[in-house]
């Protein structure tokens, strides 16, 4: 039974972490909806290793591009260039890290635990839906990031800090972000994953700070890693991919079917 959740939780987070509907409210509502107890995802180890899963997705999927960013950053800081191009994306990518860096290390604990609510998550679930409608809907969608600003990532990075709350979906809220200040739909999701980049990095060396593992938990531990990375390795792919051609909306339809499940079987345990 410990080996299946991990595989199935690590699928659930390689799948959620990327795409724009919350992994946080996902590994909280399918252990609710199966009933699962003394689940996994209330382990501490487990978190690390899913953490540490997503982590080896997206480095694997953007070492090219975060090798030319700091190639580019560097030669910058040289010969006077890093206001410009990637040198200049680095910067963007480092002020906006810093909202969501602060505000998590202080209210991560506290929004989580508040929030593991079944019917509230619905409710995030909901509204983002909502707004991610509109947004795409409405939005210019013209910039590419070349055109990123200090303003423009400063509120990229406050939305980011938003994604403690769960059912609001990280990649989800900084690509609204990123489409409300008039970027195209795949330079606000390339965006987002660069920019979660730093926040994974960081989420997972603190976690792995505190990893003890019992007897019997390595392998568990390293099938969730294999499957979170693998499963999320390929959800970024698609994303960036479907976002070429497709807008939001197959997400903000199965976010709002989610949120529907969700209340259905508040009711009918109630």
């Amino acid at each position: 039974m410990i080996l299946f959740e991990a595989i199935i939780l690590g699928i659930i987070q390689g799948i959620t972490e990327f795409l724009p509907i919350s992994s946080s409210a996902h590994l909280i509502l399918f252990p609710w909806m199966f009933g699962w107890q003394g689940t996994l995802v209330d382990s501490l180890n487990f978190d690390v290793a899913l953490h540490a899963g997503t982590l080896v997705a997206i480095v694997a999927y953007f070492w090219r591009d975060w090798l030319d960013l700091f190639k580019d950053f560097f030669q910058g800081l040289k010969n006077g260039t890093w206001k410009t191009g990637n040198g200049r994306l680095v910067w963007f990518i480092a002020i906006a890290t810093v909202p969501a860096g602060i505000l998590g290390l202080k209210f991560e604990h506290v929004v989580e635990e508040s929030f593991r609510n079944p019917l509230l998550i619905a409710t995030s679930l909901v509204v983002i839906s909502i707004v991610m409608w509109a947004v795409d809907r409405y939005s210019k969608q013209t910039g590419a990031l070349d055109r990123m600003t200090f303003g423009h990532s400063l509120f990229i990075g406050f939305a980011q800090a938003l994604a403690l709350v769960p059912g609001v979906s990280r990649s989800g809220i900084t690509i609204i972000a990123g489409l409300v200040t008039g970027y195209t739909r795949e330079s606000a999701a390339r965006f987002s994953f660069l920019l979660s980049t730093p926040v994974i990095v960081g989420a997972a060396l603190l976690k792995l700070r505190k990893l003890h593992l019992a007897q019997g938990e390595a392998f568990p531990f390293l099938v969730g890693v294999a499957f979170s990375a693998v499963v999320g390795y390929v959800s970024i792919k698609f994303l960036l991919q479907y976002l070429n051609r497709h807008s939001l909306n197959l997400f903000v339809g199965y976010r709002i079917a989610l949120a529907a499940i969700v209340v259905l079987l508040w009711a009918m345990r109630g």
